[in-house]
């Protein structure tokens, strides 16, 4: 399947998809008679947006070439889109538009000394920088001891590098990892299908969605939802096999380091004074006995007192909860 059709594709499932969750009552129209399938008619979606039938008709089967921002503007007003919806609607009427010069391929780049700095720096939250197909490309200590099952994982060392989507829908631990499961598989997938709006042309994202649709049930029905997330935020509740369960608050910040590319910035922390902030304190006395990097070395001097304090720690972490 060709780019422009699988784009058309991408706009007719999101756009049908989104009206088929809204009610007459949400938009305020009146409910008379029987409704064949769920949610608006096309009717009344054009009616909201001010459009005709005939032209939002063709633009739910695909053709969103050429439609100007303000109507695009009135469609995701008129099926209530959020906005993120709202943006990758837009970034499929941008990638759908004839390009006049062959489409531009993103480009990794190795994360600046200045970002690894600013995580090292990070000492009690777990901070990671991924980029929009979920790989992660640099972390500090905590995130490397407190995602050791993502970093650890068959299902991701194969490929050379931690991906958090690969985890979740294809190693069974991460259902005992993340104690949200479900949760955790609906924002990832919505994470994947955002990137997959603003770079159509990505063929490691194509062979990463067409690698997790063949192997998962369960990316398969979250892809199916169309749901799109950009913005992500929120709670976290891990099961950790050294320090058991986590409860734990995240925010990710865009990290302009590429043009080209989007990277976020994660952060996990804890709530002050709590057991879960004890038992991530406890990680970090563990992650402090391992080499920062891949090449530096442990002091064997302190070898014996790093052990007593971790045992201590331990103590501590898991006799609080």
């Amino acid at each position: 399947m060709d780019d422009r059709s699988d784009n058309r594709d991408q706009i007719r499932d999101f756009l049908t998809i989104r009206r088929a969750k809204l009610t007459p009552e949400q938009v305020g129209l009146p409910t008379g008679g029987r409704r064949r399938v769920p949610g608006l008619r096309r009717e009344e979606v054009a009616v909201l947006a001010g459009v005709s039938t005939e032209w939002y008709t063709r633009l739910e089967k695909g053709h969103i070439s050429g439609v100007s921002e303000e109507v695009l503007d009135a469609v995701a007003q008129a099926l209530r889109l959020d906005q993120d919806e709202r943006t990758y609607l837009f970034d499929l009427a941008q990638a759908a538009r004839p390009a006049r010069r062959a489409p531009s391929r993103r480009k990794d780049v190795q994360v600046p000394p200045r970002v690894q700095w600013l995580l090292d720096s990070m000492t009690i939250s777990a901070a990671f920088v991924r980029n929009g197909r979920q790989d992660i490309v640099a972390h500090n200590a905590l995130a490397r001891a407190l995602l050791a099952s993502v970093f650890d994982s068959p299902a991701t060392t194969r490929h050379g590098r931690a991906n958090l989507a690969r985890y979740i829908f294809l190693d069974p631990g991460s259902q005992r990892f993340f104690v949200d499961w479900d949760a955790a598989t609906a924002v990832s997938a919505a994470l994947l299908r955002a990137e997959a709006g603003r770079e159509p042309h990505d063929r490691a994202l194509r062979d990463l969605v067409g690698e997790l649709s063949t192997l998962s049930t369960a990316f398969r029905g979250q892809w199916a939802a169309h749901d799109v997330r950009i913005r992500h935020a929120g709670g976290k509740r891990l099961w950790h096999p050294q320090v058991g369960g986590l409860e734990l608050t995240y925010q990710s910040l865009n990290l302009p380091i590429s043009s080209q590319a989007v990277y976020d910035l994660t952060i996990y922390t804890a709530e002050p004074g709590s057991t879960s902030e004890e038992r991530l304190k406890f990680l970090t006395s563990l992650a402090a006995t391992q080499p920062a990097h891949p090449t530096s070395q442990p002091q064997p001097r302190a070898a014996g007192h790093r052990a007593s304090c971790n045992d201590a720690l331990r103590k501590r972490a898991l006799g609080a909860g």
